[in-house]
């Protein structure tokens, strides 16, 4: 954990360097690409030594499968080798870690290395197999036209800004970024003659990055005093089952899922600060006119606090994760996408039975609150009372079904998972 964070914050200060040293206008996209790859490399093998050598070869697998499959197929064989992979990998940790705490061990950075790989081979089926007709909007913006070379493979994969803690991003946004296209893409969107501006703004991430490093400050503060004090094993204690009233037993279950969040809001946030430092993850501006850097974010605190649907929460939750499934799985699936998607996520994160737990209690919960705001809501919309009385409802019930449902992907093992839906 200490080289996780000392990785991470090395990283930040490399990021803004490279932003201001290494930016476009002062050194090619080879170097760039060179500077990212090789400094992600030393991060990965600091980090976790001869464990990161599971990565490379990952990489180097499916690039031979990228190079050589055909492209109808690329994007089946990398999927299941970069799955396999994967999972041997999960299966292998069960023998090394058992039950232990997994935060910093090799097979984060591996899951993000699948998702990237499997994110390109999809995109490049899509951009040199298909026909633009047969393509969603999005899958034609992201479509990629050729085979990247080896230098742009191993940065987009190996860069140092992603490799520790992601997030999954698109190629083609990454190779915009590297080209020094990336903001102005997203600033030719917007008529700043009409703003009256008489040339491109130029966005800094500075502020955007302080910000985010607040979030990370209080993220770590609640961590180390929360999640601490408020242990999820807690709530299968045996005089805490016997002696406590239901509704306590509930809203402790409340308590203890808020305190096991702060790690994550504390991972997702820094990580989205060192790509943003780099000067990564403009997303244009929004309609008060304010500069956006969130096109890699992984959460949104407020609208994961504020849910009043299992929907809003989970698209709000690990966002990239959540566009990757939608991208790999959701979209092509030929049947049953969301039960598909469910037990992707599931396998994506490992075999610990607490996993599979929560992720198929998940397409239930969802399918259930699919149907109620369906059938239901349209009922309470006719006045603001009771629009607010079913809001406090379904935030209610939307927290708790939460609870329920991620309890045994902190848990892990089944023995505690069936005494606590018990």
């Amino acid at each position: 954990q200490i080289n996780f964070v000392a990785c991470q914050l090395f990283a930040l200060l490399a990021a803004f360097w490279f932003r201001i040293y290494l930016g476009p206008s002062h050194a090619s996209s080879a170097v760039r690409h060179a500077f990212a790859t090789l400094f992600g490399i030393y991060f990965a093998v600091f980090c976790f030594g001869w464990y990161s050598i599971h990565l490379f070869v990952l990489v180097m697998m499916n690039y031979g499968i990228m190079n050589m499959a055909s492209i109808p197929n690329i994007h089946r064989y990398s999927f299941v080798v970069a799955m396999g992979y994967l999972t041997l990998c999960h299966i292998s940790r069960i023998y090394i870690f058992h039950y232990g705490i997994l935060t910093t061990d090799f097979s984060g950075p591996l899951m993000i290395i699948t998702q990237k790989i499997t994110t390109l081979a999809c995109q490049l089926h899509d951009g040199i197999g298909r026909q633009a007709e047969e393509l969603t909007a999005e899958q034609n913006r992201l479509a990629v036209k050729r085979r990247p070379s080896l230098l742009e493979y191993l940065s987009y994969l190996l860069n140092f800004m992603s490799i520790i803690a992601g997030p999954c991003s698109n190629y083609k946004d990454y190779i915009a970024f590297i080209e020094g296209r990336h903001v102005h893409m997203k600033l030719l969107e917007v008529n700043w003659k009409q703003k009256g501006y008489d040339r491109l703004p130029d966005p800094s991430p500075t502020g955007a990055v302080m910000y985010k490093l607040c979030i990370t400050l209080v993220s770590l503060i609640l961590f180390l005093t929360l999640t601490k004090n408020f242990p999820m094993a807690y709530i299968i204690d045996n005089e805490f089952l016997d002696k406590t009233p239901f509704l306590s037993r509930l809203g402790y279950l409340y308590v203890v899922t808020q305190a096991a969040k702060p790690k994550y809001y504390f991972a997702w946030t820094l990580a989205d600060a060192v790509n943003n430092a780099a000067g990564y993850g403009f997303s244009g501006v929004d309609e008060r006119g304010t500069f956006r850097w969130d096109l890699l974010s992984n959460l949104n605190i407020w609208n994961i606090e504020t849910a009043t649907s299992f929907k809003m929460y989970i698209e709000n939750w690990n966002i990239q994760t959540a566009a990757w499934l939608k991208r790999v799985c959701y979209d092509r699936a030929p049947w049953y996408p969301t039960a598909l998607t469910f037990i992707l996520s599931a396998l994506w994160h490992g075999i610990y039975p607490g996993y599979y737990f929560t992720f198929l209690t998940g397409i239930l919960i969802t399918l259930a609150a699919r149907a109620i705001r369906n059938n239901c809501r349209h009922y309470f919309l006719s006045s603001v009372p009771l629009k607010i009385a079913y809001d406090v409802v379904t935030w209610v019930v939307t927290q708790l079904a939460v609870c329920y449902t991620v309890a045994p992907f902190v848990m892990l093992a089944v023995e505690p998972t069936i005494k606590f839906y018990k």
